[in-house]
């Protein structure tokens, strides 16, 4: 298959989509994704195209691996979670539904269930927790 270049995660990184951003370099973009299936729920993506982990690149992987342990251990820290759960599905038999390469992390507290897929969340509490996140990350 070939990499669709309207894809939603294609237009936000064009800026035709508003994103709560909570890290950005030269290689890649974190988001708060805005379905959460827990508080602090984001999304690391390449700036550059890739449909999944099988047609991505090296340079791809680590610079999206680097970008994900930097905000995992801000999400870790800002929401006072016991444990990050990092997920990647690669093509819709693995249950991607937005071909653009992206990463999954969810901030997690021992016993606590991730919520339903699919639910939209509650914008002003997803900027509160982007917040969060963007706050530790500035403390470097």
């Amino acid at each position: 298959m070939s990499y669709d270049n309207d894809n939603i995660f294609a237009k936000i990184l064009r800026g035709e989509i508003p994103a709560f951003k909570v890290y950005e370099d030269d290689n890649t973009l974190c988001f708060m994704d805005i379905m959460p299936r827990v508080p602090g729920h984001c999304l690391v993506i390449p700036k550059t195209a890739c449909r999944n982990i099988l047609d991505a690149s090296q340079e791809q992987l680590s610079a999206c691996m680097a970008t994900v342990s930097k905000v995992a251990n801000a999400a870790k820290e800002a929401f006072g979670a016991d444990g990050i759960t990092l997920q990647q599905f690669s093509e819709a038999a693995g249950g991607q539904e937005v071909f653009h390469l992206h990463f999954h992390i969810l901030p997690r507290h021992e016993g606590a269930k991730v919520g339903p897929h699919g639910v939209m969340g509650d914008m002003d509490e997803i900027k509160a927790n982007c917040e969060k996140i963007t706050a530790v990350l500035a403390k470097g």
